[in-house]
């Protein structure tokens, strides 16, 4: 299996727009980026083009327009991602970085209670 793209701040944005409903030309990309962000029409491009570069996007020709899809769908992004915040922050141990959300967030009792029902149900995997 190929290694999962990286994506900075900005492609997560673009990956959004294209996940919203793909494929889609890159002027539907900036139409939704457009309330969103300040950024030129050749930001977004510049964007689109790092993410076929890093190959996190899929792009068709039809005539002129440039069609894009995603190459990931946007659980496998976030997971590569959450886990590279785990090692690089937590040094790969989940539980202080659990730790660290639930005693510096104010949670509400639905989100306390999603929690616990995630843990109940990883004892029973045991």
């Amino acid at each position: 299996m190929k290694k999962i793209p990286r994506i900075s701040e900005g492609e997560w944005l673009v990956m959004k727009a294209v996940w919203e409903k793909s494929p889609c030309p890159a002027q539907e990309v900036m139409a939704r980026l457009a309330g969103k962000t300040d950024w030129s029409a050749a930001t977004v491009k510049t964007l689109l083009n790092r993410l076929v570069k890093k190959q996190a996007l899929r792009f068709a020709r039809e005539g002129k327009a440039y069609w894009y899809s995603p190459a990931y769908d946007a659980e496998q992004l976030r997971s590569a991602e959450a886990e590279s915040f785990l090692r690089r922050i937590f040094d790969g141990a989940l539980t202080p970085l659990v730790a660290h959300f639930v005693r510096s967030r104010k949670l509400s009792a639905a989100e306390l209670a999603e929690l616990e029902r995630i843990l109940r149900a990883k004892k029973k995997e045991l």
